[in-house]
């Protein structure tokens, strides 16, 4: 297989992964629903990021260093369960509280008030850094379908592509979930959308925690 057909692959399994539900999704859907779409986009933007993180340490080979120590491993998959359990709370927590409107002067209904893009961007960012198994996944496709010794241009598109998969198909969940009608719909039903994603959140944790204490 050539490099661009490998490249091609991979980037096509990359986003058939990053299309797959899981707490990144439930994160991104949340903020542009909850927030605003600027706050969905800054989350999606911190996503990307973490894509291309994840992506630049499987080209440096610490993915496959950390999948053969076993111990480390598991006390990764501990953080990031830990960190999903707190964000789990505090949708669980939230769920009580109504959400602060601000008035729309063009005659339409209130929507939420905007939070702040800098702390939606650091939270999509720890969201995806908090999975290891992204991490891993990632070093899986490289095994499989990286090149032997790729060429450097490879190993500089790689990142940046990583990046716009990411941010461009959570940028798709922020723009579909921030129109009017899923708004609208959270809106009547936001105790329950809340503590339905605090559950997926928790949920996802409890299994990073399960896997955890199987591979020690």
């Amino acid at each position: 297989m050539t490099p661009s057909l490998a490249l091609l692959a991979i980037l096509g399994t990359l986003a058939l992964g990053a299309m797959s539900p899981g707490p990144s999704f439930v994160l991104v859907a949340r903020m542009a629903v909850a927030r605003s779409r600027r706050d969905g986009l800054a989350a999606a933007l911190g996503m990307g990021m973490g894509g291309a993180i994840f992506c630049s340490l499987a080209l440096m080979g610490l993915i496959a260093l950390l999948a053969s120590v076993e111990w480390l491993y598991a006390l990764l998959k501990v953080a990031g369960a830990l960190y999903l359990f707190y964000l789990a709370i505090a949708m669980w927590r939230g769920a009580k509280r109504p959400l602060a409107m601000q008035d729309d002067r063009t005659g339409n209904s209130a929507e939420p008030r905007p939070g702040s893009p800098r702390r939606s961007f650091a939270v999509g960012l720890m969201t995806q850094l908090s999975n290891p198994k992204t991490a891993i996944v990632y070093g899986g496709i490289f095994a499989a379908l990286l090149p032997p010794s790729p060429p450097g241009w490879m190993v500089l598109v790689m990142p940046p592509l990583f990046f716009a998969i990411e941010c461009g198909w959570y940028s798709i969940v922020a723009l579909l979930f921030s129109a009017d009608r899923p708004r609208r719909a959270y809106l009547g039903s936001k105790g329950w959308i809340d503590r339905a994603a605090g559950a997926v959140m928790g949920a996802l944790g409890a299994k990073l925690i399960l896997d955890a204490s199987r591979s020690v």
